[in-house]
């Protein structure tokens, strides 16, 4: 038995992007039955890593669950699309980097979930040189 996924794909299959351009693509959830889904969540997001707190903040959200009985329909390919925001742009430097990502998690009928991420590039911030002493 194959254990369930979820796959996101970006139109292009490019991941670099502008502020205001325009994220699409799809994701779609493999080997799940339907009625074994509570709710699917859709992010873009972005977070931080390195010294110090780490922050996260939702650019866009979107919820599917059943609705009058029926279930979320897991055997089609879901589409998502956003404008991006001016900032924070990405930055992979020594202390701090900042990561945008489209987070999709599956919410289980028995308790589990299941999540993937696909990260992607907002701006052209170019990555600081090391200086050594």
């Amino acid at each position: 038995m194959i254990p369930p996924a979820v796959r996101i794909t970006f139109d292009g299959d490019h991941r670099m992007f502008h502020p205001g351009d325009t994220l699409a693509g799809e994701y779609r959830v493999e080997g799940m039955q339907p009625d074994e889904a509570k709710a699917i969540e859709l992010s873009v997001l972005w977070y931080t890593e390195g010294k110090g707190e780490e922050d996260l903040a939702v650019h866009f959200f979107e919820r599917r669950e059943p609705a009058g009985g029926n279930y979320v329909d897991l055997a089609q390919p879901c589409r998502f699309s956003t404008r991006l925001p001016n900032s924070p742009l990405s930055y992979a430097g020594r202390i701090l980097k900042i990561c945008w990502c489209v987070r999709v998690r599956v919410f289980v009928a028995r308790g589990k979930e299941i999540f993937a991420e696909e990260h992607f590039r907002l701006g052209e911030v170019p990555t600081p040189e090391i200086v050594l002493p």
